[in-house]
């Protein structure tokens, strides 16, 4: 049984910093990876991370945020750094093999 699990979302000021959480369970998986999608607005990826630790990034994200993953934990974090309010979003894990998994989102709210 294939499961995912987000955590560490929440509320934080402008500028400051939060990390998000993926536990993975069920298999081991080529890719993972954040999506987020806000009120009104399409999903949009945020940041991607291969087998072989090859990251991918939004445009909007990049230099800011930053995707790692722990292979023999299966586990992926996603550091947010310098958030700004146009962040604010529900965040969602996936995870990747034959067919793409999700998580069942977690809400960043970025506002003072």
């Amino acid at each position: 049984q294939v499961q995912l699990v987000e955590s560490g979302g929440g509320l934080v000021q402008p500028g400051g910093s939060l990390t998000l959480s993926c536990a993975a369970s069920g298999r081991i998986f080529a890719a993972m990876g954040w999506y987020r999608q806000a009120p009104g607005k399409q999903r949009e990826l945020v940041a991607s991370i291969s087998g072989g630790d090859t990251t991918n990034y939004g445009d909007s994200v990049k230099g800011r945020f930053s995707v790692s993953r722990d292979t023999a934990k299966n586990t992926m974090s996603l550091l947010m750094n310098n958030l700004i309010p146009e962040d604010t979003a529900v965040y969602y894990c996936y995870a990747e093999w034959v067919t793409r998994y999700w998580g069942q989102g977690t809400q960043v709210t970025v506002a003072s």
